[in-house]
């Protein structure tokens, strides 16, 4: 879980956790000072910033001005932590804030959760929150638009960004290949993104979307990567493939698919995991 600021629990493995031990995700003080944006098709506009993560305002396709918008970030950056192995989250009262960001990556607004709709590290390793206010009343206040969760599964090869709000920085590179089961110590997530080097991602990096360049629609969500060449460890994942094959790539870093959860979206922005096509874990 590479990318919280968690703490010592997973440094680079989570890249962005909440209560979770600080290594996990690497520890705020050790962290390297974000470089300048380089992207130019991809802005900060529609992401968010946690207090150890990063995150996004996402609406899938069928969602509508008047439903209560979704922040969208990892299940590890939980305030109450990381769920253990087959544990889901759903329905938990939250007043957790995020800070919402314009296109240049400055604050313009704070947004608060009413509840923790969805959370996992069991498949996937993402949380989603249910906002008190509207997209509607999120445009109009503020011009600023969710990000729309692609309903398709990424291909080898696409263009993508990750765009950190935490950290106010955007990272290019593609997508280099899909991991079958990418281990971390006791976590076991099923066909992840592997980016090419160019993603070279940091602690407080975890739950930042991951958005497919072309189309601008979100095709994943950032969460961990292998910091010093270990075996499936805690901060180095490994690659499983359908043989039990076990492929080590020190300092690649991965992101969890997220086509998966459009299905789940129904009515109202609700979380319906009996909805047909829904494969997220259920509690």
């Amino acid at each position: 879980m590479k990318k919280s600021l968690v703490g010592a629990f997973f440094g680079v493995l989570l890249l962005g956790a909440t209560a979770a031990p600080a290594s996990a995700l690497g520890d705020a003080s050790a962290l390297r000072h974000p470089a300048k944006v380089d992207s130019k098709a991809v802005s900060f506009a529609g992401t968010v910033a946690l207090s150890n993560c990063s995150g996004s305002v996402v609406r899938v396709p069928d969602s509508q001005p008047t439903d209560p918008a979704l922040v969208m970030s990892n299940g590890h950056c939980l305030e109450s932590g990381f769920p253990g192995p087959g544990e889901v989250v759903v329905d938990q009262p939250s007043s957790r804030t995020f800070g919402l960001l314009d296109a240049s990556g400055g604050q313009v607004a704070t947004l608060k959760a009413s509840k923790v709709a969805y959370g996992t590290m069991t498949d996937t390793d993402v949380s989603l929150y249910e906002l008190t206010s509207t997209y509607e009343q999120i445009e109009s206040s503020y011009g600023i638009k969710a990000l729309e969760l692609s309903a398709d599964h990424p291909a080898q090869g696409t263009a993508i960004s990750v765009v950190s709000g935490y950290w106010k920085k955007i990272y290019n590179c593609s997508v280099d290949g899909f991991a079958y089961r990418l281990k971390e110590g006791e976590w076991t997530w099923k066909d992840s993104v592997r980016y090419t080097s160019a993603c070279d991602t940091i602690g407080g990096t975890s739950g930042s979307p991951v958005v497919d360049q072309a189309s601008g629609k979100v095709v994943a969500v950032n969460n961990t990567g292998n910091e010093s060449g270990e075996e499936c460890t805690d901060n180095n994942p490994c690659e499983v493939d359908e043989n039990g094959k076990v492929t080590v790539r020190e300092g690649i870093n991965y992101a969890q698919q997220t086509y998966g959860i459009v299905p789940c979206v129904g009515t109202g922005n609700k979380i319906d995991l009996s909805a047909p096509g829904c494969e997220l874990p259920k509690p």
